[in-house]
């Protein structure tokens, strides 16, 4: 059994492998050939711990993660997500590996943002607008970098040094224009591509200052109580898309709130994994503002996982 620490992670898991695992995970989600169990999940107060179980396929071993969500730590210096992944042999069903979790979650999610991107936005977007400065803020910019040419990249967090010191390190690091900027309307007016990357109960997304056509993307709406777009924003988008149906419908702020209001009905939400299939429609016309939501599912940790040991 190999234990893997988060820098060993990491360097197993770069950015273009994370994204093709991303797209064999919804593939195999909606073609039926993954076992996907409900996310299980505890509240204490702000922090959150949660557990994850899927068979990515018959000849995968079980993959099992528990992460804990703690936004204090932000400001103990400390990385708000932490947990632990176990691997299991397919055939005998030993664990054969464990890996620290906060690298795999960082970059898995990321990459599943940008798989969503690639389907979902106008094929000419250029601009993104980021809301966030933490890791998943930035980990989403080198994600989607990948799948479309940026021209320029527009950041905005509540914490103006924080958002200056992220645009800096991206901006170094990619080679692109990336700016901090004062509000989030100033990041997001006219970008035809906006993620949210926070763990936010209130919305950050400035639904008036969307443009037509834009692709809005929401990582941090993953449980209940947590909602960083409006209700007018789902009511407005052309399609609404999530990682899996089920967990969306149970988790994700934006949709539970859509769904018991009576605003969309759950035969509007379309599976991401569906979309890659050519199953269910993404975009319909250029015009339309498409919501993406993920709340995160086992399968993504699953191919991740597998991804990192080279058996996927």
């Amino acid at each position: 059994m190999r234990m893997w620490s988060d820098a060993e992670v990491a360097a197993a898991l770069d950015v273009d492998v994370a994204i093709s695992s991303q797209r064999v995970a919804f593939e195999a989600l909606a073609r039926g050939e993954a076992q996907l169990a409900d996310k299980v999940g505890i509240r204490t107060g702000d922090d959150t711990a949660l557990s994850y179980l899927c068979r990515l396929s018959p000849r995968h071993g079980a993959v099992s993660k528990i992460v804990a969500v703690h936004p204090g730590n932000a400001g103990r210096g400390l990385p708000t997500i932490s947990g632990t992944v176990l691997v299991m042999d397919p055939v005998t069903g030993r664990l054969v590996a464990t890996m620290q979790a906060a690298a795999l979650t960082e970059t898995r999610t990321a990459a599943g943002s940008a798989v969503a991107a690639d389907a979902l936005a106008l094929p000419d977007a250029d601009e993104l607008a980021i809301l966030g400065s933490g890791v998943q803020a930035r980990a989403h910019v080198r994600a989607i970098a990948r799948v479309r040419q940026l021209r320029e990249v527009r950041i905005f967090s509540r914490d103006a040094a924080r958002r200056e010191a992220a645009a800096a390190e991206l901006a170094a690091e990619l080679g692109l224009p990336v700016r901090a900027v004062a509000s989030a309307e100033e990041a997001v007016r006219e970008a035809p591509l906006i993620a949210a990357c926070t763990l936010s109960a209130e919305p950050v997304v400035p639904t008036a200052a969307v443009a037509a056509g834009a692709t809005v993307i929401s990582v941090g709406s993953f449980e209940h109580h947590r909602c960083e777009v409006d209700a007018e924003l789902v009511r407005r988008a052309g399609a609404v898309v999530v990682d899996e149906v089920g967990a969306a419908a149970a988790h994700a702020g934006p949709i539970a709130g859509a769904l018991e209001r009576g605003d969309i009905a759950r035969e509007r939400l379309r599976a991401l994994g569906e979309v890659l299939l050519g199953a269910a429609p993404g975009r319909r016309d250029a015009a339309e503002v498409v919501f993406y939501n993920s709340v995160g599912l086992g399968v993504q940790d699953a191919a991740a996982a597998h991804a990192v040991l080279g058996t996927l």
